[in-house]
């Protein structure tokens, strides 16, 4: 589409909301705005390309485009985005100039990037990056814009990095999760073995985990309590609770009894320790402590952050980084004014121009370069009471005191550990016992009792706490004590934790945090932004992931506010699976390094540029895609014992009710109780008393199993057909519908539906999201998604 040089801008904004906000700004009339609803286009599934690629054959794999073809996407309520594109299309006639005011980040760059090339406009194209939408960050936007001429070129391989994302995606996700399926997934395991290159890796993060939870053995370990006199009638309890733990109980024995005889001097060391503000959030820290203290799931909390964005009260939430640039130091006093007048907050927690702390460098807040998007943080801009919801106005409160806490002065302990050296058979052993006294409670106060030290990391085991006291006696360095009634106390070593819904996006953005090895830290290492390691997927795209996990069946989720994140018997097959085939699949830190190159596309200056990384990309994709078929083509099918069964909500068909009756009448058994209403105890039943029979040769039609057989010829009988079609005496899926055609009538069921049909795959896609489809009723749904793989 060329355009005229008439002088007309158009600005293309993500969303309806956002454009309201920026309207204020511009009423030329040479100035046009237009508004997405998310993607307007989505990725086009194989059996629209090709009729061919729609069953699930292996023999048609590789499944591989050049480019996807695109649909038009729809709307949450289903209806189709044709008329915004085609009303794009009507506004672009004429446009000389489109200005991008998406959400900044790959996804907002594509959204519109796509609609432009999908309508083949051809003039120029600007970025306004909006990193807030209050006043202030609006203006500095366009003064920003102002200064940068090619931030249209830059903008365009940011484009070409979320196209790339989708690409590997789409190809992946499809043909991985269909050969998985077809060749390696054990008979017993129902649903389809979703892949994907994002979701699975950060399986295998926690199938590591589960297996090492499962083979934990717990050890008694030892402690050696001394409990001394001291002048003037001082009594406290040191231990003897080294980190190297005493697993021998001779050991701790030979301890005790040493220092049973103790008598000396005690030590008493005092010192001042002060205690920094957390760091503030990023869009994983903020949805971990939303779960942790709410109970939220972290697509609920990206939810209130992006009202909150969307309305002027926080800064864009889609972020990694969790500093500040260091020109924004400028705003805090006012920032903070801001938001401690709407807490009201008493004037100590409430600081000045001249009482505001700003704390610069990696171990402050502060830094020169704090990534793509800074951490989420209040505006001047902040919410009168009732204007936004109580949820929403929970997340606003927890970001707006994390960020007066940040300027705020160091909170200050009073620390005193009290301390003997007693001499033993196995050398001198030390005994302890901290205590600790609130001097000044700093940012604190603004907590109260609610404030929290560190989260612990993810997936480790609890570490022991250094031995303390609430309180200490007053005691001076070097006072005379002397042991009495000394004893061991056992404990008992424990297993890692489980990650848990809110900790996932945070595992996948700090993977440095689970491995051990220094070799393994270093590939991880970003020398592009060291405050933000390399990670698994990205932040807008971290929270879909446990979701798709959960479908799969691969891992399920324990109660709680946060609950846990246990791996089932198929996700740890599924792993197991990859693992053999493909290694390279199932390598977190693998996958981590291979993003951080995908995201090298993105930071190409010119489109020239961008345009050569991304078509690079490309060709190792499909050239990995081969790999992979081809190495699941030479395996064999994972054998498994202890499948799951299909969902609890499910009933059976009226063809498995029949088929089970006539075994149990056969067999002489009967019939288990719900066999009738539960999918699951049907299958069971048929599992344990039906024969099999073992697969077919590659390309070979699967046949019926005897008992269908003889079932299908009785029914046959019954209804005084003349005989078997050919087809159902050879076919399996044959078979199975002459069964579900004559059983029903047998039975006196009614007849079932026209059934949905069972051959079309979607690929497993991780960071793109699929575009919402018009509702079908429940059972057609659940029909689809079991049906998502072959039978």
């Amino acid at each position: 589409m060329a355009s005229a040089q008439t002088g007309r801008t158009l600005f293309f904004f993500e969303k309806p909301s956002a454009m309201r906000q920026l309207q204020r700004f511009f009423r030329a009339p040479t100035t046009v705005c237009v508004a997405a609803e998310g993607h307007l286009l989505a990725a086009e599934e194989p059996g629209a390309i090709r009729a061919e690629w729609k069953p699930w054959r292996f023999e048609a794999l590789p499944i591989a485009v050049e480019r996807i073809p695109v649909a038009y996407a729809r709307s949450r309520s289903g209806a189709s985005h044709a008329g915004k594109v085609e009303a794009i299309r009507a506004a672009l006639a004429g446009v000389d100039r489109v200005i991008i005011a998406t959400d900044p980040g790959r996804e907002g760059s594509m959204i519109a990037w796509e609609v432009l090339e999908h309508l083949g406009y051809r003039g120029r194209v600007d970025r306004l990056k909006l990193g807030a939408l209050d006043e202030v960050s609006i203006r500095r936007a366009f003064a920003a814009l102002a200064r940068e001429p090619d931030s249209g070129e830059r903008d365009y391989a940011a484009y070409l990095e979320a196209l790339c994302r989708r690409y590997e995606d789409w190809h992946l996700g499809l043909n991985g999760t269909r050969a998985m399926s077809l060749r390696l997934r054990p008979p017993a395991f129902r649903e389809p073995w979703r892949f994907g290159g994002v979701q699975t890796p950060t399986l295998a993060i926690l199938a590591d985990l589960e297996r090492r939870i499962r083979d934990f053995v717990p050890r008694d370990f030892f402690k050696i309590a001394l409990p001394v006199e001291a002048e003037g009638g001082a009594a406290l309890t040191l231990w003897h609770a080294p980190k190297e733990r005493i697993f021998a109980r001779e050991e701790a024995e030979a301890i005790r009894e040493a220092a049973s005889a103790w008598a000396g001097p005690l030590a008493v060391a005092q010192r001042d320790v002060r205690r920094p503000p957390p760091r503030l959030f990023s869009k994983d820290t903020l949805a971990r402590r939303c779960a942790k203290r709410f109970g939220w799931d972290p697509q609920v909390t990206a939810g209130y952050a992006q009202d909150l964005y969307d309305r002027g009260f926080l800064s864009y939430p889609r972020t990694e980084s969790e500093h500040l640039p260091e020109a924004q130091a400028g705003d805090a006093a006012l920032v903070v004014a801001a938001a401690a007048g709407i807490l009201a907050l008493p004037p100590d927690l409430a600081p000045g121009p001249d009482a505001i702390v700003v704390r610069r460098g990696p171990r402050g807040h502060y830094v020169r370069d704090p990534g793509e998007h800074h951490a989420i943080v209040p505006l001047r801009k902040v919410p009168r009471p009732g204007e936004v919801g109580p949820e929403a106005w929970r997340l606003w409160d927890l970001v707006a005191r994390s960020f007066i806490a940040a300027h705020l002065p160091d909170g200050i302990d009073a620390r005193t550990t009290v301390s003997a050296q007693v001499a033993t058979p196995l050398g001198p052993k030390r005994f302890s016992v901290t205590g600790s006294v609130v001097r000044a409670p700093g940012w604190r106060a603004l907590y109260g009792a609610e404030a929290e030290d560190d989260d612990p990391v993810p997936g480790k085991a609890r570490q022991d706490d250094e031995p303390a006291a609430g309180r200490l006696p007053p005691l001076r360095d070097g006072a005379p004590a002397r042991a009495v009634d000394v004893r061991v106390e056992t404990a008992r070593t424990e297993p890692p934790r489980r990650i848990t819904r809110g900790e996932l996006p945070v595992v996948m953005g700090r993977l440095v945090d689970q491995v051990e090895d220094p070799a393994l830290k270093r590939a991880l290492e970003n020398p592009v932004n060291p405050n933000e390691p390399k990670g698994l997927g990205t932040a807008a795209t971290r929270d879909a992931v446990l979701p798709k996990l959960v479908k799969s069946r691969y891992v399920a989720l324990a109660r709680g506010k946060d609950p846990a994140i246990e791996v089932t018997e198929a996700g740890l097959a599924f792993v197991d699976a990859v693992r053999r085939v493909f290694p390279a699949y199932g390598d977190p830190v693998g996958r981590a390094v291979f993003e951080a190159d995908l995201a090298e596309i993105g930071r190409a200056t010119t489109r020239a540029e961008a345009i050569r990384r991304a078509e690079e990309f490309r060709r190792r994709t499909r050239g990995r895609l081969d790999a992979l078929i081809a190495a699941v083509a030479g395996a064999d099918r994972l054998a498994v014992e202890g499948a799951p069964s299909p969902g609890p909500g499910r009933a059976p068909t009226p063809a498995m009710v029949a088929f089970a009756t006539a075994l149990a009448a056969r067999k002489g058994v009967r019939l288990p109780r719900g066999l009738k209403t539960s999918a699951a105890v049907c299958r069971g039943f048929l599992d344990a008393h039906a024969e099999r029979r073992a697969a077919p040769p590659p390309g070979e039609a699967r046949p019926p199993t005897p008992a269908m057989l003889r079932f299908a010829q009785a029914l046959a009988r019954e209804k005084a057909l003349d005989g078997l079609p050919p087809e159902v005496e050879t076919d399996h899926a044959a078979c199975r519908r002459f069964l579900d055609a004559h059983a029903a009538r047998s039975t006196g069921s009614e007849p079932r539906a026209k059934p949905v049909d069972r051959s079309r795959g979607k690929p497993g896609s991780d960071d793109t999201a699929a575009p919402r489809r018009t509702r079908r009723p429940r059972a057609a749904r659940r029909t689809a998604d079991a049906g998502s793989a072959p039978p």
